[in-house]
């Protein structure tokens, strides 16, 4: 068991997972998953009231997991960018954002788009953190670090969301040259000093 998270959650929401990527969620009830897990459903029904619950928890469990590891703050502009770039690229690239976006879109702008759930305040406070770190030391521009945090979040949420429609344009590498690019553009102190003329 590891935060706080028990053996038969985890294993509840890992059934999930494989009911979600091979039927959708749609076609997914806690029956469903109870069975996969091998549980009564008023076992399942201790945790979480129902399959909505179970899929909330889903989508806060694994876009979570994509976030990096805590550790030392970044050294500089291209490192943090580098960070954040690499965590989008891990939620573009997660099974469980691509069988819901392919699969169930009104779903995945519920649980990953319409509502400011735990895994965004999640990435949101981390964000936070580490710009405010970065203007600590100098290398990410002044301004309020929750303000921009959120900002962040939307350009690169936005990212993620659309890929596939510009795929065409902005294949793997491209995409995170260009995400990478966007968020230097926004982030840097010389930007904002010969920035705000029109």
């Amino acid at each position: 068991m590891a935060d706080g998270v028990s053996d038969t959650e985890t294993a509840i929401l890992d059934a999930a997972l494989a009911e979600v990527l091979d039927h959708g969620i749609r076609r997914t009830t806690a029956s469903d998953i109870a069975r996969r897990c091998g549980i009564a459903r008023q076992t399942l029904y201790r945790y979480w009231p129902d399959a909505e619950a179970v899929f909330a928890a889903l989508v806060t469990r694994e876009l979570v997991a994509a976030l990096p590891v805590a550790g030392s703050d970044s050294a500089d502009l291209h490192e943090l960018v580098g960070l954040l770039v690499e965590t989008a690229d891990r939620v573009r690239a997660l099974p469980l954002v691509d069988r819901l976006r392919d699969t169930d879109p009104e779903l995945f702008a519920r649980y990953i788009l319409d509502r400011l759930g735990t895994s965004q305040r999640a990435i949101h406070a981390e964000t936070a953190r580490r710009l405010a770190a970065g203007q600590r030391a100098g290398y990410v521009r002044e301004g309020d670090p929750v303000q921009q945090a959120a900002m962040v979040l939307l350009i690169a949420q936005s990212a993620v969301q659309s890929a596939p429609i510009v795929a065409e344009w902005l294949p793997a590498d491209a995409w995170r040259a260009e995400l990478s690019a966007a968020l230097l553009g926004y982030l840097s102190p010389a930007a904002a000093a010969g920035g705000g003329r029109a």
